[in-house]
């Protein structure tokens, strides 16, 4: 895989590049896009499905508009740092719907939770089960009032 990944090249970037701002680009559009030939550029595209660089294509739902009007920024500190611990409680926050998001972190806090959810009535609610048979030494919910940026490309041609 890191042999794979070492030849990856501008051509590469530009088909990543433009398949983070649409994924359903046509192949002709993209292959013209990068500037390469349908062939090129669908044979390009599946290597980098293959190697895992592309992992799937998603659309960008308007969640507000089906009544999913809260997001949370749930952060948790924990007592517990077992393996065993931390698998269990893995497994039982991927089984949360609300969750979309979910990292291990550093610092002052263990774990950073995003979560989309009905009002406040729906936060309780996950609360309320996020904390079933689980000890946290400490929950905090932060509001999003305004999503200023949000599923953002990585500007690929400048981060290389």
């Amino acid at each position: 895989m890191i042999d794979e990944l070492r030849k990856v090249d501008d051509f590469d970037m530009k088909i990543l590049s433009a398949m983070q701002i649409d994924a359903n680009l046509s192949q002709r559009d993209l292959a013209e896009k990068v500037g390469l030939s349908q062939n090129a550029c669908w044979r390009r595209l599946q290597r980098l499905r293959t190697i895992g660089l592309i992992r799937g294509s998603h659309s960008d739902i308007d969640l507000h508009a089906l009544g999913l009007d809260l997001t949370v920024f749930v952060m948790i500190r924990t007592r517990h740092h077992s393996k065993e611990w931390s698998e269990g409680f893995r497994a039982h926050v991927e089984r949360l719907p609300e969750v979309i998001d979910f990292y291990r972190i550093g610092g002052e806090w263990d774990y950073l939770i995003r979560i989309v959810t009905r009002g406040m009535s729906g936060y309780d609610a996950f609360y309320q089960k996020l904390i079933t048979n689980f000890e946290l030494a400490t929950v905090t919910g932060f509001f999003s009032m305004e999503a200023i940026i949000n599923n953002r490309p990585v500007d690929l041609a400048r981060m290389r």
